[in-house]
């Protein structure tokens, strides 16, 4: 498949702020002042203000906000305002196909891992896992900064030490993934992702450390993380445990199931639901290096 990288953005361009997902608590007043102040024009969906019990309207309504940017050649980006749960209830209603002819930069992370994944599996689109309208009051300064870096073209390179004891190596391949309780939601369907020779980045949220070990043995056990190049693990936060303790950290959970696998595992990337949640182009070339504990990721 031939990979798509959408162009990147420059001022003037208009960028769409829709909700696939969950509705919004508070308006977006940061997060377009933000935008704006990047020379960008901001259109909003109509979902921004829609409500249907938890949802940013129903199915049919997020489903068809969507496909208006889609098919708009005009906008040049779409982000997704926030997370929560409902893009793989309308994912089937919209056509990604005019994303092939006119790609556009497609933003957002947590549920709209089923939109990265989609995009990659089916037509090789690049994505920016990235902050969010609604993480924005309270994102980093550098987060927001790497953002901007993915959107506009520039450089994105991270070195980070880790608090956690990586397996060292070095490897390249194209990175994918995104929150790990969306990738096992989402494995077998048409949304899946070819796992063979690339990096997986997971992140996740308000997880046992039970479910956690459970679904990377369920990836496991499905044969997706036998040929990978790499992992990267980021941000998983308050996580929990049963009165019963589990017995393993995070970080012990994923060494356990990949001890066996020929490639460099890294921790504590700074990604996820966390206010530093820096920019990763999803689809892209990268190149990992690791040692116990320090790694560099590299865009190619």
């Amino acid at each position: 498949m031939v990979q798509i990288q959408p162009p990147y953005l420059k001022k003037g361009d208009k960028i769409a702020i829709t909700c696939p997902a969950k509705k919004l608590p508070n308006p977006m007043t940061d997060a377009i002042a933000l935008l704006q102040s990047w020379g960008l024009e901001v259109v909003l969906g109509d979902t921004v203000n829609a409500s249907f019990h938890q949802f940013a309207g129903n199915d049919e309504l997020r489903a068809a906000d969507m496909q208006r940017f889609i098919d708009d050649d005009s906008i040049k980006a779409i982000i997704a305002a926030r997370g929560g749960y409902g893009t793989v209830r309308m994912i089937d209603k919209v056509d990604f196909g005019r994303l092939a002819q006119n790609p556009k930069w497609l933003i957002g992370f947590s549920d709209i891992t089923v939109l990265h994944t989609h995009l990659f599996a089916n037509y090789g689109a690049q994505t920016i896992h990235g902050q969010m309208p609604v993480n924005i009051p309270d994102a980093s300064k550098h987060s927001i900064d790497t953002l901007r870096r993915a959107l506009f073209g520039e450089e994105l390179n991270y070195d980070f030490t880790t608090h956690n004891i990586n397996k060292p190596g070095n490897t390249g391949g194209v990175l994918i993934g995104g929150n790990l309780s969306l990738l096992v939601a989402i494995s077998g369907s048409v949304s899946d992702l070819d796992y063979t020779g690339k990096i997986l980045f997971i992140e996740d949220v308000g997880e046992y450390l039970y479910s956690v070990d459970r679904m990377l043995r369920m990836l496991d056990r499905a044969g997706k993380l036998k040929n990978l190049a790499g992992v990267v693990v980021g941000g998983f936060t308050d996580i929990k445990d049963n009165d019963i303790p589990f017995g393993q950290t995070v970080s012990q959970i994923v060494t356990d199931i990949v001890k066996d696998y020929n490639y460099p595992v890294c921790f504590d990337f700074p990604a996820g639901h966390i206010p530093d949640n820096n920019s990763l182009v999803l689809g892209r070339e990268v190149t990992l290096e690791v040692d116990e504990q320090q790694a560099k990721l590299s865009f190619v």
